[in-house]
């Protein structure tokens, strides 16, 4: 049976011959699902690969099984715990953490775009963005990979280009004029307008650099280098802009000398230390160590590709804290033999996700090709939709989740049952969050200041004669639930409608929205609510939360 071709980063280097070859498949199908925007049929990935069916059924098993791909019908789809592959560079990187906080600020007052971006070859890749929401706002995620003589912060970069370097760019632009390797820029429509050594040189003299359209038509950007302890450029920062807010000239005329400011800061902070403890080794893990990759082949037999859980398991020894490691470093984080170590290890360098340094190893931007542009972008509701429908499933009643919006709850997400008698409510439908089990949970997580506000300004009239008034009596009740952990209400939304809800946390253990299960008081009483619905119920929300741990390390999350 034909497995189909091995990628390679370059085809004119050869695969090493110690190659993990059904590691580098795996590899290959993720990055064809990440450049397809997360989603492909399997026969769309058989084709895209070259791969035999059933070799990209076992791939694409295997990572179902790991939690980093979804199967639904015959589509796999992309899901938010392979993030951790991504997340253990970043954390090893140490500059979101540390200079994440900064470009928000500056996004905030300058009321404009901000990004940071490292670079990747002959290319830049973004690693954190703080983005304006407008109808005309940055499209640009964090992993994307855009052709470096297509950008502001590319002729920084490209100043310290060897001559091996400027000639493999010049291979790339004759053998893919249009930019078609790069699925996050539209391609290339017209010859550039500058030639790109012109702008290396006057950004190299300048110290910073401009983006006229060059991307496409109406963007324009401004970048400025970051340079760490050593002078060496860390990462670039750049204020990206619309045509109808500025030209290019006027966006260096007006941002110039406040990003050179925030710039200073930066650099301070890379001379300072290093704000986060050290985390433990595969804490951002996607799950697999050596023991836990030889339980599943043992139980899962020939449709669990072993050695692609263990080069995960490698990446994923990397973070914060662990920049640089070893190969007894990693044999110890991973419980893998060395030698499969090492094997793992010569596969990743060969793809460019590894490099190396005498004896130690670390991971490089490609990494983030690995999923991390199309799930950074997820909101809280597609996160939590799969697990909903998965409950909704299980229990054959509607499950919905709310943010608090105002003194009301908002439906972000929803999954319904097909009944005669059903809860019928779309998202966005809003509710007083006072008289939900939703909105209780909600409220409950409130600091105490603002839930005393709450109760202050709140219209408790009454929705139902079961409904709970009074701010006395409901501050109580709130109370309760926050010890409790979930909220029952029963009839006082609607006469015959019954729910219960639990909260849902971010990273931090702030409650951010609420999920509950409703039904009517006909289909359960409250004892079969409490024993049935609400285990399952709490088992869901956890689920959910695990994903948005992962998905909002280094990604703002919004609700919807």
């Amino acid at each position: 049976m034909s497995t189909g071709p091995v990628p390679t980063l370059d085809p004119g280097v050869a695969t090493p011959a110690e190659a993990v070859a059904p590691l580098m498949r795996g590899i290959d199908v993720l990055r064809r699902l990440t450049d397809a925007g997360g989603t492909l049929s399997l026969s769309e990935l058989a084709r895209a690969t070259g791969l035999a069916r059933s070799t990209v059924d076992r791939i694409c098993a295997t990572l179902a099984h790991m939690g980093c791909l979804r199967l639904d019908g015959r589509d796999a789809t992309l899901a938010p715990p392979l993030m951790a592959v991504g997340n253990a560079y970043l954390g090893a990187l140490r500059l979101p953490a540390l200079l994440g906080p900064r470009a928000e600020q500056l996004a905030d007052e300058l009321d404009e775009s901000v990004s940071l971006a490292v670079p990747d070859g002959d290319g830049i890749r973004f690693i954190h963005q703080a983005t304006r929401r407008r109808a005309m706002s940055l499209s640009f995620r964090i992993g994307d990979l855009l052709p470096a003589e297509r950008t502001a912060p590319g002729p920084l970069f490209a100043g310290t280009w060897d001559e091996d370097q400027w000639e493999r760019w010049r291979e790339r632009r004759a053998a893919d004029p249009e930019d078609r390797a790069f699925p996050a820029v539209p391609p290339r429509q017209e010859a550039d307008k500058e030639p790109f050594e012109e702008r290396v040189a006057r950004a190299g003299t300048a110290g910073w650099a401009l983006d006229d359209q060059l991307i496409e038509p109406g963007l324009v950007a401004l970048a400025v280098p970051v340079r760490d302890p050593s002078g060496d450029v860390a990462c670039v920062v750049s204020v990206v802009s619309h045509t109808s807010r500025h030209t290019a000239a006027s966006l260096r005329e007006a941002m110039l000398g406040r990003l050179r400011d925030a710039v200073t800061e930066m650099e301070t902070a890379l001379r300072g230390p290093v704000p986060d403890a050290p985390a433990p080794a595969g804490a951002d893990a996607t799950g697999p160590d050596a023991a836990w990759a030889a339980e599943a082949k043992q139980r899962l037999g020939r449709d669990f590709v072993e050695s692609l859980a263990r080069g995960l398991a490698v990446l994923t020894a990397f973070g914060p804290g662990r920049a640089e490691l070893n190969l007894t470093d990693i044999a110890a984080a991973t419980g893998l033999a060395r030698a499969t170590a090492r094997r793992a290890l010569i596969t990743l360098e060969h793809l460019g996700h590894v490099a190396s340094r005498g004896r130690s190893f670390r991971l490089t931007p490609r990494v983030l090709a690995l999923g991390f542009p199309p799930l950074s972008h997820l909101t809280l509701a597609e996160i939590a939709t799969p697990h909903m429908r998965a409950l909704s499933a299980e229990l054959h009643d509607s499950v919905s989740l709310t943010v608090l919006d105002g003194d009301d709850i908002r439906y972000t997400a929803r999954v319904a049952t097909s009944r005669v008698m059903s809860v019928n409510i779309a998202v966005g439908t809003r509710f007083p969050a006072f008289a939900t089990s939703m909105g209780r949970v909600l409220l409950a997580g409130l600091d105490p200041a603002e839930r005393a506000a709450f109760l202050a300004r709140a219209d408790l009239t009454p929705l139902t004669p079961r409904t709970v008034t009074g701010a006395d009596r409901l501050g109580a009740l709130l109370d309760d639930v926050r010890h409790q952990g979930h909220a029952l209400v029963d009839g006082e939304l609607e006469e015959g409608l019954r729910s219960v809800a639990v909260p849902v946390r971010d990273l931090a253990g702030q409650v951010v929205a609420a999920v509950n299960v409703a039904t009517h008081s006909s289909r359960r009483d409250l004892a079969r609510v409490t024993d049935e619905v609400l285990p399952a119920l709490l088992a869901a929300a956890s689920r959910i939360e695990a994903d948005l741990h992962v998905a909002g390390r280094f990604a703002r999350i919004p609700a919807a």
